[in-house]
């Protein structure tokens, strides 16, 4: 990831511009949407219109408006799976953890203000709250399958539950951060993903 400070700019969406078929084009003018005029307030027909497209273009891509914020969130967990099960064998868990983790918040550098949108808005967003909840148990149950083919153990046994459960507790502390002060998101995760290896005891400074 890039290293130069974040801030809440985004590009804008030229007026005339052509209708808009792809997920990240209506995502980019939903989030515009979202910050313009508050998530609540803001239809999908409102973004259909924005984006000169139909609701069901967007409904195409998003089972609901709550769905938007989270991208392609499904198809990048599938992606995490596949980061899992690549890693060496003698790999500490923990550190596999890490590895994944980094990997799964990889954006390119355009990405990188819209990225930050987004976090903010499902932080930040008390009627998304619900919906992020059944997101969180999604990715923690990677985390936690992962650690249970390591310790041959069952996913829903105490340990991977727990790995999970803290694997996204030091991500959430991560991302608040970096919304909150900016910097790397990458290297802020490294850091407590680092910790959490160590027993949230941090690492001596070099």
């Amino acid at each position: 990831m890039s290293a130069h400070p974040m801030d809440d700019t985004a590009p804008a969406r030229r007026a005339g511009r052509r209708p808009v078929t792809t997920r990240y084009e209506i995502e980019h003018i939903a989030l515009e949407l979202f910050s313009e005029r508050g998530f609540d307030t803001t239809t999908v027909d409102d973004i259909a219109n924005a984006a000169g497209i139909g609701r069901r273009t967007v409904f195409r891509y998003y089972r609901s408006k709550n769905d938007i914020p989270w991208g392609a969130f499904d198809e990048e967990l599938e992606r995490m799976r596949r980061t899992f099960a690549a890693l060496p064998s003698d790999l500490p868990i923990m550190a596999g953890v890490r590895r994944a983790v980094l990997d799964f918040n990889e954006v390119h550098p355009d990405e990188q203000p819209w990225h930050r949108r987004r976090l903010r808005l499902i932080l930040d967003t008390p009627a998304l709250q619900a919906h992020s909840t059944l997101r969180y148990a999604k990715w923690r149950r990677v985390v936690a399958e992962y650690a249970a083919s390591r310790l041959g153990l069952s996913p829903d046994d105490l340990v991977p539950q727990t790995i999970g459960h803290a694997s996204l507790g030091v991500a959430l502390a991560a991302y608040e951060r970096w919304l909150t002060e900016g910097g790397n998101l990458h290297e802020l995760l490294d850091v407590v993903f680092r910790a959490l290896e160590s027993g949230l005891v941090p690492e001596p400074a070099r």
